[in-house]
């Protein structure tokens, strides 16, 4: 299967997520929790509290 993007790497966060956040919040996690650069070529999955759903945070190339 061909994905439309392909990242270099995939980040899962294993903590529960409040999924009332928005990008931003999103993006406040990566960089402060797990001390990476949110515009990095990776996708970051998220997971709520019954962990039935995901979130994913998959930033652009800039060009």
């Amino acid at each position: 299967m061909k994905m439309f993007v392909e990242p270099a790497d995939i980040y899962l966060y294993m903590a529960i997520v409040d999924f009332r956040k928005s990008i931003n919040g999103l993006i406040v996690v990566v960089e402060q929790n797990m001390s990476l650069n949110s515009f990095r070529d990776a996708l970051f999955v998220f997971c709520n509290k019954k962990r039935d759903k995901v979130k994913i945070l998959c930033p652009l190339p800039v060009n």
